[in-house]
């Protein structure tokens, strides 16, 4: 088992900036690729980025591209989302995810944090 908490959310204006940490917990969290992905009220979950176990290795959502870094602290068991930029559409709720490197489907989701951005 993983746990997963996130932790960063809030109230920023546009233009503005917010750091999301993950907190991951449980079996060899290096062992596990991470992501985030972000869901608004009627719509689907969103893949936002994504980080190797590593971390050498990341990928970024077109919509979000230039504007978030993903990154990860295998030490501290930490994951982070640098969100700069930020526009009125990335209002969502914003969650950690983590599969093992060996799943197909990411298995283990944080409760989800608001990022609410005002215009």
């Amino acid at each position: 088992q993983v746990q997963l908490v996130e932790s960063g959310g809030g109230l920023v204006q546009a233009g503005g900036s917010l750091r999301l940490s993950c907190a991951v917990s449980g079996r060899t969290p290096s062992s596990f690729i991470m992501a985030w992905f972000r869901q608004t009220p009627g719509n689907e979950r969103e893949i936002v980025a994504t980080i190797s176990t590593g971390g050498r290795n990341t990928d970024i959502a077109d919509s979000v591209k230039g504007r978030f870094t993903i990154s990860r602290d295998n030490d501290k068991n930490m994951v982070y989302l640098q969100m700069n930029s930020l526009k009125f559409e990335d209002t969502a709720v914003y969650y950690c995810a983590a599969k093992h490197y060996s799943s197909a489907t990411y298995d283990y989701w944080g409760q989800g944090t608001q990022v609410t951005v005002s215009s």
